[in-house]
């Protein structure tokens, strides 16, 4: 995630330098659609509830809102549970009524001047074998320490429902040493699969300020405790062949790429949705073999722009109209919601307008947009979401709560706040209010 500061337009923050040019899928080269609505004229959907403020500085455990999971209690669906992480603040559990469950610290520095665990995003993988029977468990990527760190779940344990059972010898998922994991290329969005073919399960794991995706097995051991092998690795492009002929790179730190975030696996057909957060959605096979196709591009697409040494933000230039409509960076948060046919729909966290943009996921409508959605205030005291950046959707009954699902978003500026003190949280949605506003 890499929020805007307020006040400041997206463009001037997701700015571009032209350099040599990547080859990309010619499904990607598509001209601007016509022009959309923009997030402020969408349909508002209000909260129901929303989690206690959780501040980013030394008083607040540096703890800062970042990406949820709901976890769906299979005998009693109503004490089902939202999982999320807080970065250097760890992991939070809470109940439907967005009250704090359990939280967990993320893990110590290695050692002295080293970086402490941060836990960035979570997803969920349901009944893996372990020697103990079968379990679900929750999976986080730890920034801090450029591993996977793997939960239990079992919401009758005493203590609280989340125990770590990450195997002690699990390897870092892209660094070779502890200095490669202090420069903080590490381990950032993650996502779940599990293969219905083979029955194996997975881990999607993108890499901080890159554009490198890998995809790791997870696989127990007699112990009890849960590791992981790489499988592969895939490079999304990093520069952009423009309709013009000229050549776009999303600007950013010196050396730094265009990374990726967001990600979701549509279990149905394997597919991978990843959301490169200046450039737009990626489509590609889960397994990370086969061609990626971008199913839509931010509206900073091909902006130029450069990169201001002094101030360390990106200056932009004219736009040159190769933008799509739908998105404002940073694409964010992904998740998916089920249609009757099974299929449904795609919905992405539009970070820099507020909004949220609903896709088809049907492979046959090419991921047509289908609308999309704001989340406003319900009161004064219940806030909306602002610059969201993780999003979770459960379309199945949670009892009489929630019986037409979930949908979690990571609010960005919870207020009211304290001061000046940085606040976030995570607010909860009826999906079912989300369904009758948009048409769906």
């Amino acid at each position: 995630m890499s929020r805007h500061p307020p006040g400041r337009p997206a463009a001037a923050v997701l700015g571009v330098v032209l350099v040599a040019a990547a080859a990309l899928p010619a499904a990607a080269h598509t001209s601007a659609a016509p022009a959309e609505p923009t997030a402020s004229t969408l349909p508002a959907v209000t909260p129901t509830a929303e989690t206690p403020t959780l501040y980013d500085d030394e008083a607040g455990g540096n703890a800062d809102a970042d990406d949820p999971a709901i976890w769906r209690n299979p005998t009693d669906p109503a004490r089902s549970l939202v999982i999320a992480t807080a970065k250097q603040g760890g992991l939070r559990v809470y109940d439907l009524d967005a009250r704090p469950v359990q939280s967990i610290a993320a893990p110590a520095p290695a050692g002295p001047g080293d970086a402490p665990g941060r836990f960035n995003n979570v997803d969920l993988v349901h009944g893996l074998r372990l020697p103990s029977g079968r379990a679900d468990l929750a999976v986080t990527s730890d920034r801090g320490h450029d591993r996977l760190r793997i939960h239990r779940i079992d919401p009758e344990r005493h203590g609280g429902p989340l125990t770590d059972i990450t195997d002690h010898a699990a390897p870092p998922v892209f660094s070779r040493d502890q200095d490669e994991i202090n420069e903080q290329r590490t381990a950032y969005g993650l996502a779940t699969w599990t293969d219905r073919g083979s029955g194996r399960s997975y881990a999607l794991v993108s890499r901080r300020a890159s554009t490198e995706v890998a995809l790791l097995e997870l696989r127990p051991t007699a112990g009890g405790t849960v590791t992981y092998r790489t499988v592969r690795t895939l490079a999304l492009p990093s520069s952009f062949r423009l309709p013009d002929g000229t050549a776009w790179t999303p600007c950013g730190e010196p050396g730094d790429a265009p990374q990726v975030e967001g990600m979701v696996v549509d279990p149905a057909d394997g597919t991978l949705y990843a959301g490169q957060e200046d450039v737009g959605i990626w489509r590609v096979r889960a397994d990370l073999t086969g061609t990626p196709r971008l199913v839509d591009k931010v509206r900073e697409y091909g902006v130029p722009a450069a990169y201001d040494e002094r101030t360390g933000e990106c200056v932009a230039g004219a736009d040159p109209g190769f933008g799509g409509t739908h998105l404002s960076a940073d694409v964010e948060g992904l998740t998916l919601l089920t249609g009757p046919g099974g299929d449904g729909y795609l919905l992405a966290s539009s970070q820099g307008d507020d909004g949220f943009a609903l896709y088809d996921r049907g492979a046959d409508e090419r991921n047509a947009y289908e609308g999309g959605f704001r989340v406003t205030a319900a009161s004064p005291a219940l806030d909306g979401a602002e610059e969201s950046d993780g999003a979770a959707a459960l379309d199945a009954p949670l009892g009489a709560r929630y019986p037409n699902g979930l949908l979690v978003v990571q609010d960005g500026h919870d207020t009211p706040g304290d001061g000046d003190r940085g606040a976030t949280g995570f607010t909860f949605v009826d999906l079912g209010a989300v369904k009758k506003r948009t048409g769906l």
